[in-house]
Formats: structure tokens, C-alpha cells, sequence
């Protein structure tokens, strides 16, 4: 491309080009580079615990079914007909045997084989090699322990190498108890006219705008926080391939008894995997798996989402409450109703805040003379470290440490041919 990618990230000074934020040029090398190659979040399986089971989503723009097929493996293929293009599958989430395309009626079953065309003996003449046009399948589909993964490059690392130590942080969501997780039933959507990076770049550990960006809402006491409680030492954990973590500090009190309870009923079991030193000092509170998935570990309201790239401008927003699978219903409500209600949902004041910001960030950085001037990064440069016990590189909060990460790793796979 005629933008030279490396020129684009001074990892050395910490500079951003914005250039990277609102260029169509670059954001269609992103669709090939970035989201054709990295691991991209699917589902969970809790969405598709029955065979025929499947739910659509995109893998960067390209649609995606993600079905557990008659046999009980779970497979991920491009939601698009061989014959004419048109979505096999065009309902958010069901059951299927089969998908029959509505424009021309060939059909496929839930392993993605043609099984049906119309006029195959009069008219292809039983010449049609129906072996060649199933469903295109995406080239890797793996699981950790319970989140589904698809990669549509075929010489890719495994999911495990990939997480590297991001999956020791992911535990403390996905697996803190007995029974591990689960999501429950619904998905919030919604769109920002936002570019992707922004949301993710924040959600790796960007606890330098909360006191900020959040002020008004934790003035009123919306959330039960204080502004004292967010200027408490923190630290952020820069987890490889562009992954990241913002923790705080230990055991949190909530606003609902039934989550301290919760909290104080598995907490024992937490120490046995963890070790009650570590657990004193040390709670992830919010990250995100790169490129555009989305953590918060709070038990007031545990949230994953994912920002998919609708063009370089905006995003749509899926988001979910995880919950752990072993809790008692009340428990899970009040996560849910947190999710509803609180810092998370589409409607929540904080929310609100993030997409403000991330709009206009997006919105300047199209300005032909702004786009001259890089955006800075350099909080903490230089002050990185490593833990005996945390794995990853280790920095205070606020830091940008996980955000240079975030920026360096993108720039390595779109430099590569």
C-alpha cells in the first residue's frame, strides 16, 4: 500500500499516526491483515448447547454461522451461498437440520455440505460437483473452556499460543469456580459511529480516564463507586500478541448482598487456585483480547464483548453477561440486572461517556491538517517490569504500557505481506 504501516507506529516514542483510525485504505488492509489472520471470538458455547444449535456473527465483515453441527462438533462457516452470495442463514440465533438459501433454494446441512439444488438433474445434468460447493469453512474453530474461537488463516498458531499468558487472566472470568461459566440468554447490540481501536485500546486497561471521563455519574454515587476508590494504585498487565489487563486491587464490596455472599462462598476456592497472597493484592477489573474482545471481571456486572468494524468510522457493539454457571439464580440476576442497569449496558451512563469520547476522537482525527500531528502514548514509557507471579510485563496504573502493546502488535501483522 502506498502508506508506509510502520511509519504509522513509533513504538520507540510512543507516537500514533491517527491516520490508522480513519483511512478506508488502511481499514481494508485491517479486513485482511488483522481479522483474516488473528483469533477472533464466536460464541460461547452455552449459546449452542444442542446439536443444530447456531448462532451469526461477523469475523471482521465477513458473516458467520457458528452451528454445533448433528454430531455435536461445532464448526464456523462464511454465511454466504456459493451460488449467488446471498446469507443462507439470515436469523440472529436457532435450530437447524439444514439452511436453505432464499434467493435460488440450494441447501446445506449443518456440517456445511450441499445437500440439495434445484434442477440438478434436468439442468446441471447431475454434472454439478456438489462435494466442491459446500459452505466455505473458517480455517480453525477451538475452544477455551467454553469460549469458541474461529481463525480464518490456515497457517495460523494454535488458540493456546495465542492467549499465552492472556488465558491465566481469562480464568478469573471463565473459570473461578466449580462448573466454569456460562452466558445468559440475550445480547445487547448497538453501533457507534467509533473506529474499533479505540474501544479496545481503551478497554486494555485505561484506568487514566475513568476519574475523568466517569466523574459525573460516580459524583451522584451512580455504580456505588467514589472517586477516592478510583485513584487507588493499580496495575495494568501487558499479556503478548497485543493483549492486555487493568487490575486493581483485591475483594470488592458490592451494593447487593447476595454478591458479597457469592463472592465469600467461592472466594476459599479461589485462594486454592490462585494462592490467598496473590488474591490480597491483585483482581483483574477489565481488558481485552486483541483485536476487538472485550472483558470486565467485576462480580456486580462480568461482561464479554466484541466490537466488530462496520468501516473505519463505525462499530457494532455485541455484548453479554457471563455469569458463573455453579451460581444460585438470584445471583445471576443481579449480574444480569447489572449489566441492564449499570456501567455496561447501551443505555448506562458510562457508557455513554466511552462513546462520546471514542466518536470524537474518530471524528477529529478525519481533519486533513489534525491528521499531521500523531497522537501520544508514553504514559509510564519506560518503566515496564516483570512480576515473580503475575505473567506478562507489569507496569502502575494509569500506564499505557498495554496500549503500545496493543498498537505494536497491529503494526507487526500489517506490515507483513
Amino acid at each position: 500500500m502506498a502508506i508506509g504501516i510502520r511509519n504509522l507506529v513509533d513504538s520507540d516514542n510512543a507516537l500514533i499516526d491517527r491516520r490508522i483510525y480513519v483511512d478506508p485504505e488502511i481499514y481494508r488492509e485491517e479486513q485482511e491483515k488483522v481479522f483474516g489472520r488473528c483469533w477472533l471470538f464466536l460464541a460461547h458455547e452455552s449459546m449452542i448447547p444442542n446439536p443444530g444449535d447456531f448462532w451469526t456473527t461477523t469475523m471482521g465483515e465477513d458473516p458467520v454461522i457458528v452451528i454445533r453441527d448433528s454430531s455435536g462438533k461445532v464448526n464456523a462457516f462464511i454465511n454466504s451461498c456459493r451460488h449467488r452470495g446471498m446469507k443462507v442463514c439470515r436469523a440472529d440465533q436457532g435450530n437447524a437440520a439444514s439452511f436453505t438459501c432464499a434467493y435460488h433454494g440450494w441447501t446445506y446441512g449443518n456440517d456445511g455440505k450441499l445437500i440439495g439444488v434445484p434442477n440438478f438433474q434436468d439442468a446441471y445434468f447431475e454434472q454439478l460437483d456438489m462435494e466442491q460447493w459446500g459452505l466455505v469453512p473458517v480455517a480453525h474453530v477451538d475452544s477455551y473452556k467454553g469460549l469458541v474461537f474461529g481463525n480464518f488463516d490456515p497457517n495460523a498458531m494454535t488458540l493456546a499460543e495465542y492467549l499465552g499468558p492472556m488465558a491465566w487472566y481469562l480464568d478469573f472470568l471463565v473459570d473461578r469456580c466449580e462448573g466454569g461459566s456460562e452466558f445468559l440468554p440475550g445480547v445487547h447490540k448497538w453501533e457507534m459511529p467509533c473506529n474499533w481501536k479505540f474501544a479496545s485500546d481503551n478497554f486494555q486497561g485505561d484506568s487514566y480516564h475513568f476519574p475523568i471521563t466517569h466523574a459525573s455519574p460516580v459524583i451522584v454515587g451512580f455504580g456505588g463507586l467514589s472517586l477516592e476508590s478510583l485513584r487507588v494504585p493499580g496495575t495494568t498487565i501487558y499479556a503478548g500478541h497485543g493483549h492486555g489487563v487493568g487490575a486493581g486491587g483485591t475483594k470488592l464490596v458490592y451494593d447487593a448482598p447476595e454478591l458479597n455472599e457469592w463472592q465469600d462462598k467461592i472466594w476459599p476456592e479461589m485462594e486454592q487456585r490462585w494462592g490467598p497472597e496473590l488474591l490480597r493484592r491483585f483482581w483483574p477489573i477489565h481488558g481485552s483480547i486483541f483485536p476487538n474482545m472485550s472483558l470486565i471481571w467485576l462480580f456486580s456486572h462480568p461482561t464479554i464483548r466484541v466490537w466488530h468494524p462496520r468501516g473505519p468510522h463505525k462499530i457494532q457493539t455485541d455484548s453479554w453477561c457471563i455469569v458463573d454457571k455453579s451460581a444460585p439464580w438470584e445471583v445471576k440476576n443481579t449480574m444480569r440486572l447489572g449489566n441492564l442497569r449499570g456501567q455496561c449496558g447501551p443505555a448506562s451512563t458510562f457508557e455513554q461517556d466511552d462513546g462520546e469520547n471514542w466518536g470524537m476522537c474518530t471524528e477529529t482525527s478525519m481533519g486533513t491538517v489534525t491528521r499531521r500531528y500523531p497522537l501520544n502514548y508514553e504514559l509510564r514509557l519506560g518503566h515496564e517490569r516483570t512480576d515473580e507471579v503475575l505473567p506478562g510485563v507489569i507496569n502502575g496504573a494509569p500506564s499505557e504500557t498495554n496500549q503500545r502493546g496493543f498498537y505494536e502488535y497491529w503494526s507487526e501483522l500489517m506490515a507483513k505481506p
